[in-house]
């Protein structure tokens, strides 16, 4: 996983243009034929990451059409950014930027969807985008159309000090709803270390200190959901 093979992904699509097309199609085989012919800037940015093994990283909340519910999902996750000049000028290649074509800056006005390229500073930003004119085509936007944008967990990501404050006291021989889950998710990529003991063994301890260093929490501090896309990249 890298912002690199997420950009060079995004890259390969360009002149891309019509629909149906090869990513709206793909986005209909799994979610039914009425998004053949819909808006596909998300569906491209969903494309972009199930092809570049970016899935879990930029679809915090699986395949996404839709934008508002796209931006959200990273706002659940702690990985949102606003889109003020001073924001935008802090934006990385690879990360996932969301316009509001009103200039409100609100998640729920949110039209548009695309890939930093690069950051040009002034609060501008390039960027590659699936239907726009109906097509994937380089932009150059503003902070004034930029209502925020989404830092994907590249690699694990990057933890934040309340994030690791979050984090539940987790000792050898523990067991409860938290250890399960976290035994439950290594056990389903059949981790050869993991027992069925319903223990916090040598195993699951690895994999705490993975989520420790790489990882996200709930919002009441308890492994889980937000932690699923780190635990099953544990070996």
């Amino acid at each position: 996983m890298s912002a690199a093979g997420m950009i060079a992904e995004a890259r390969r699509s360009l002149g891309m243009a019509g629909r149906p097309n090869t990513i709206t199609r793909e986005y209909a085989s799994r979610h039914g034929s009425e998004f053949l012919k819909a808006s596909w800037c998300d569906m491209a940015v969903t494309y972009w990451a199930r092809h570049s093994d970016n899935a879990s990283a930029v679809l915090p909340g699986g395949d996404r059409a839709y934008t508002v519910w796209h931006a959200q999902d990273f706002q659940k996750a702690g990985r949102w950014h606003s889109g003020t000049a001073a924001s935008v000028n802090q934006a990385k290649p690879g990360d996932i930027v969301f316009f509001d074509w009103g200039a409100t800056n609100s998640v729920g006005a949110i039209d548009h969807v695309g890939v930093v390229e690069k950051v040009l500073g002034g609060g501008r930003l390039q960027t590659i985008e699936g239907n726009t004119s109906d097509s994937v085509r380089r932009r150059v936007r503003d902070s004034s159309v930029i209502a925020g944008y989404g830092r994907p967990a590249y690699g694990g990501g990057n933890w934040t000090e309340d994030m690791v404050k979050k984090l539940p006291e987790l000792n050898k021989g523990d067991s409860g709803e938290h250890v399960e889950t976290l035994q439950g998710l290594l056990l389903a990529r059949s981790h050869p270390e993991v027992g069925m003991t319903g223990k916090f063994d040598d195993a699951t301890e690895k994999a705490v200190k993975a989520v420790q260093r790489w990882g996200g929490v709930d919002d009441d501090g308890i492994v889980g959901p937000k932690t699923w896309p780190v635990l099953l990249r544990v070996h």
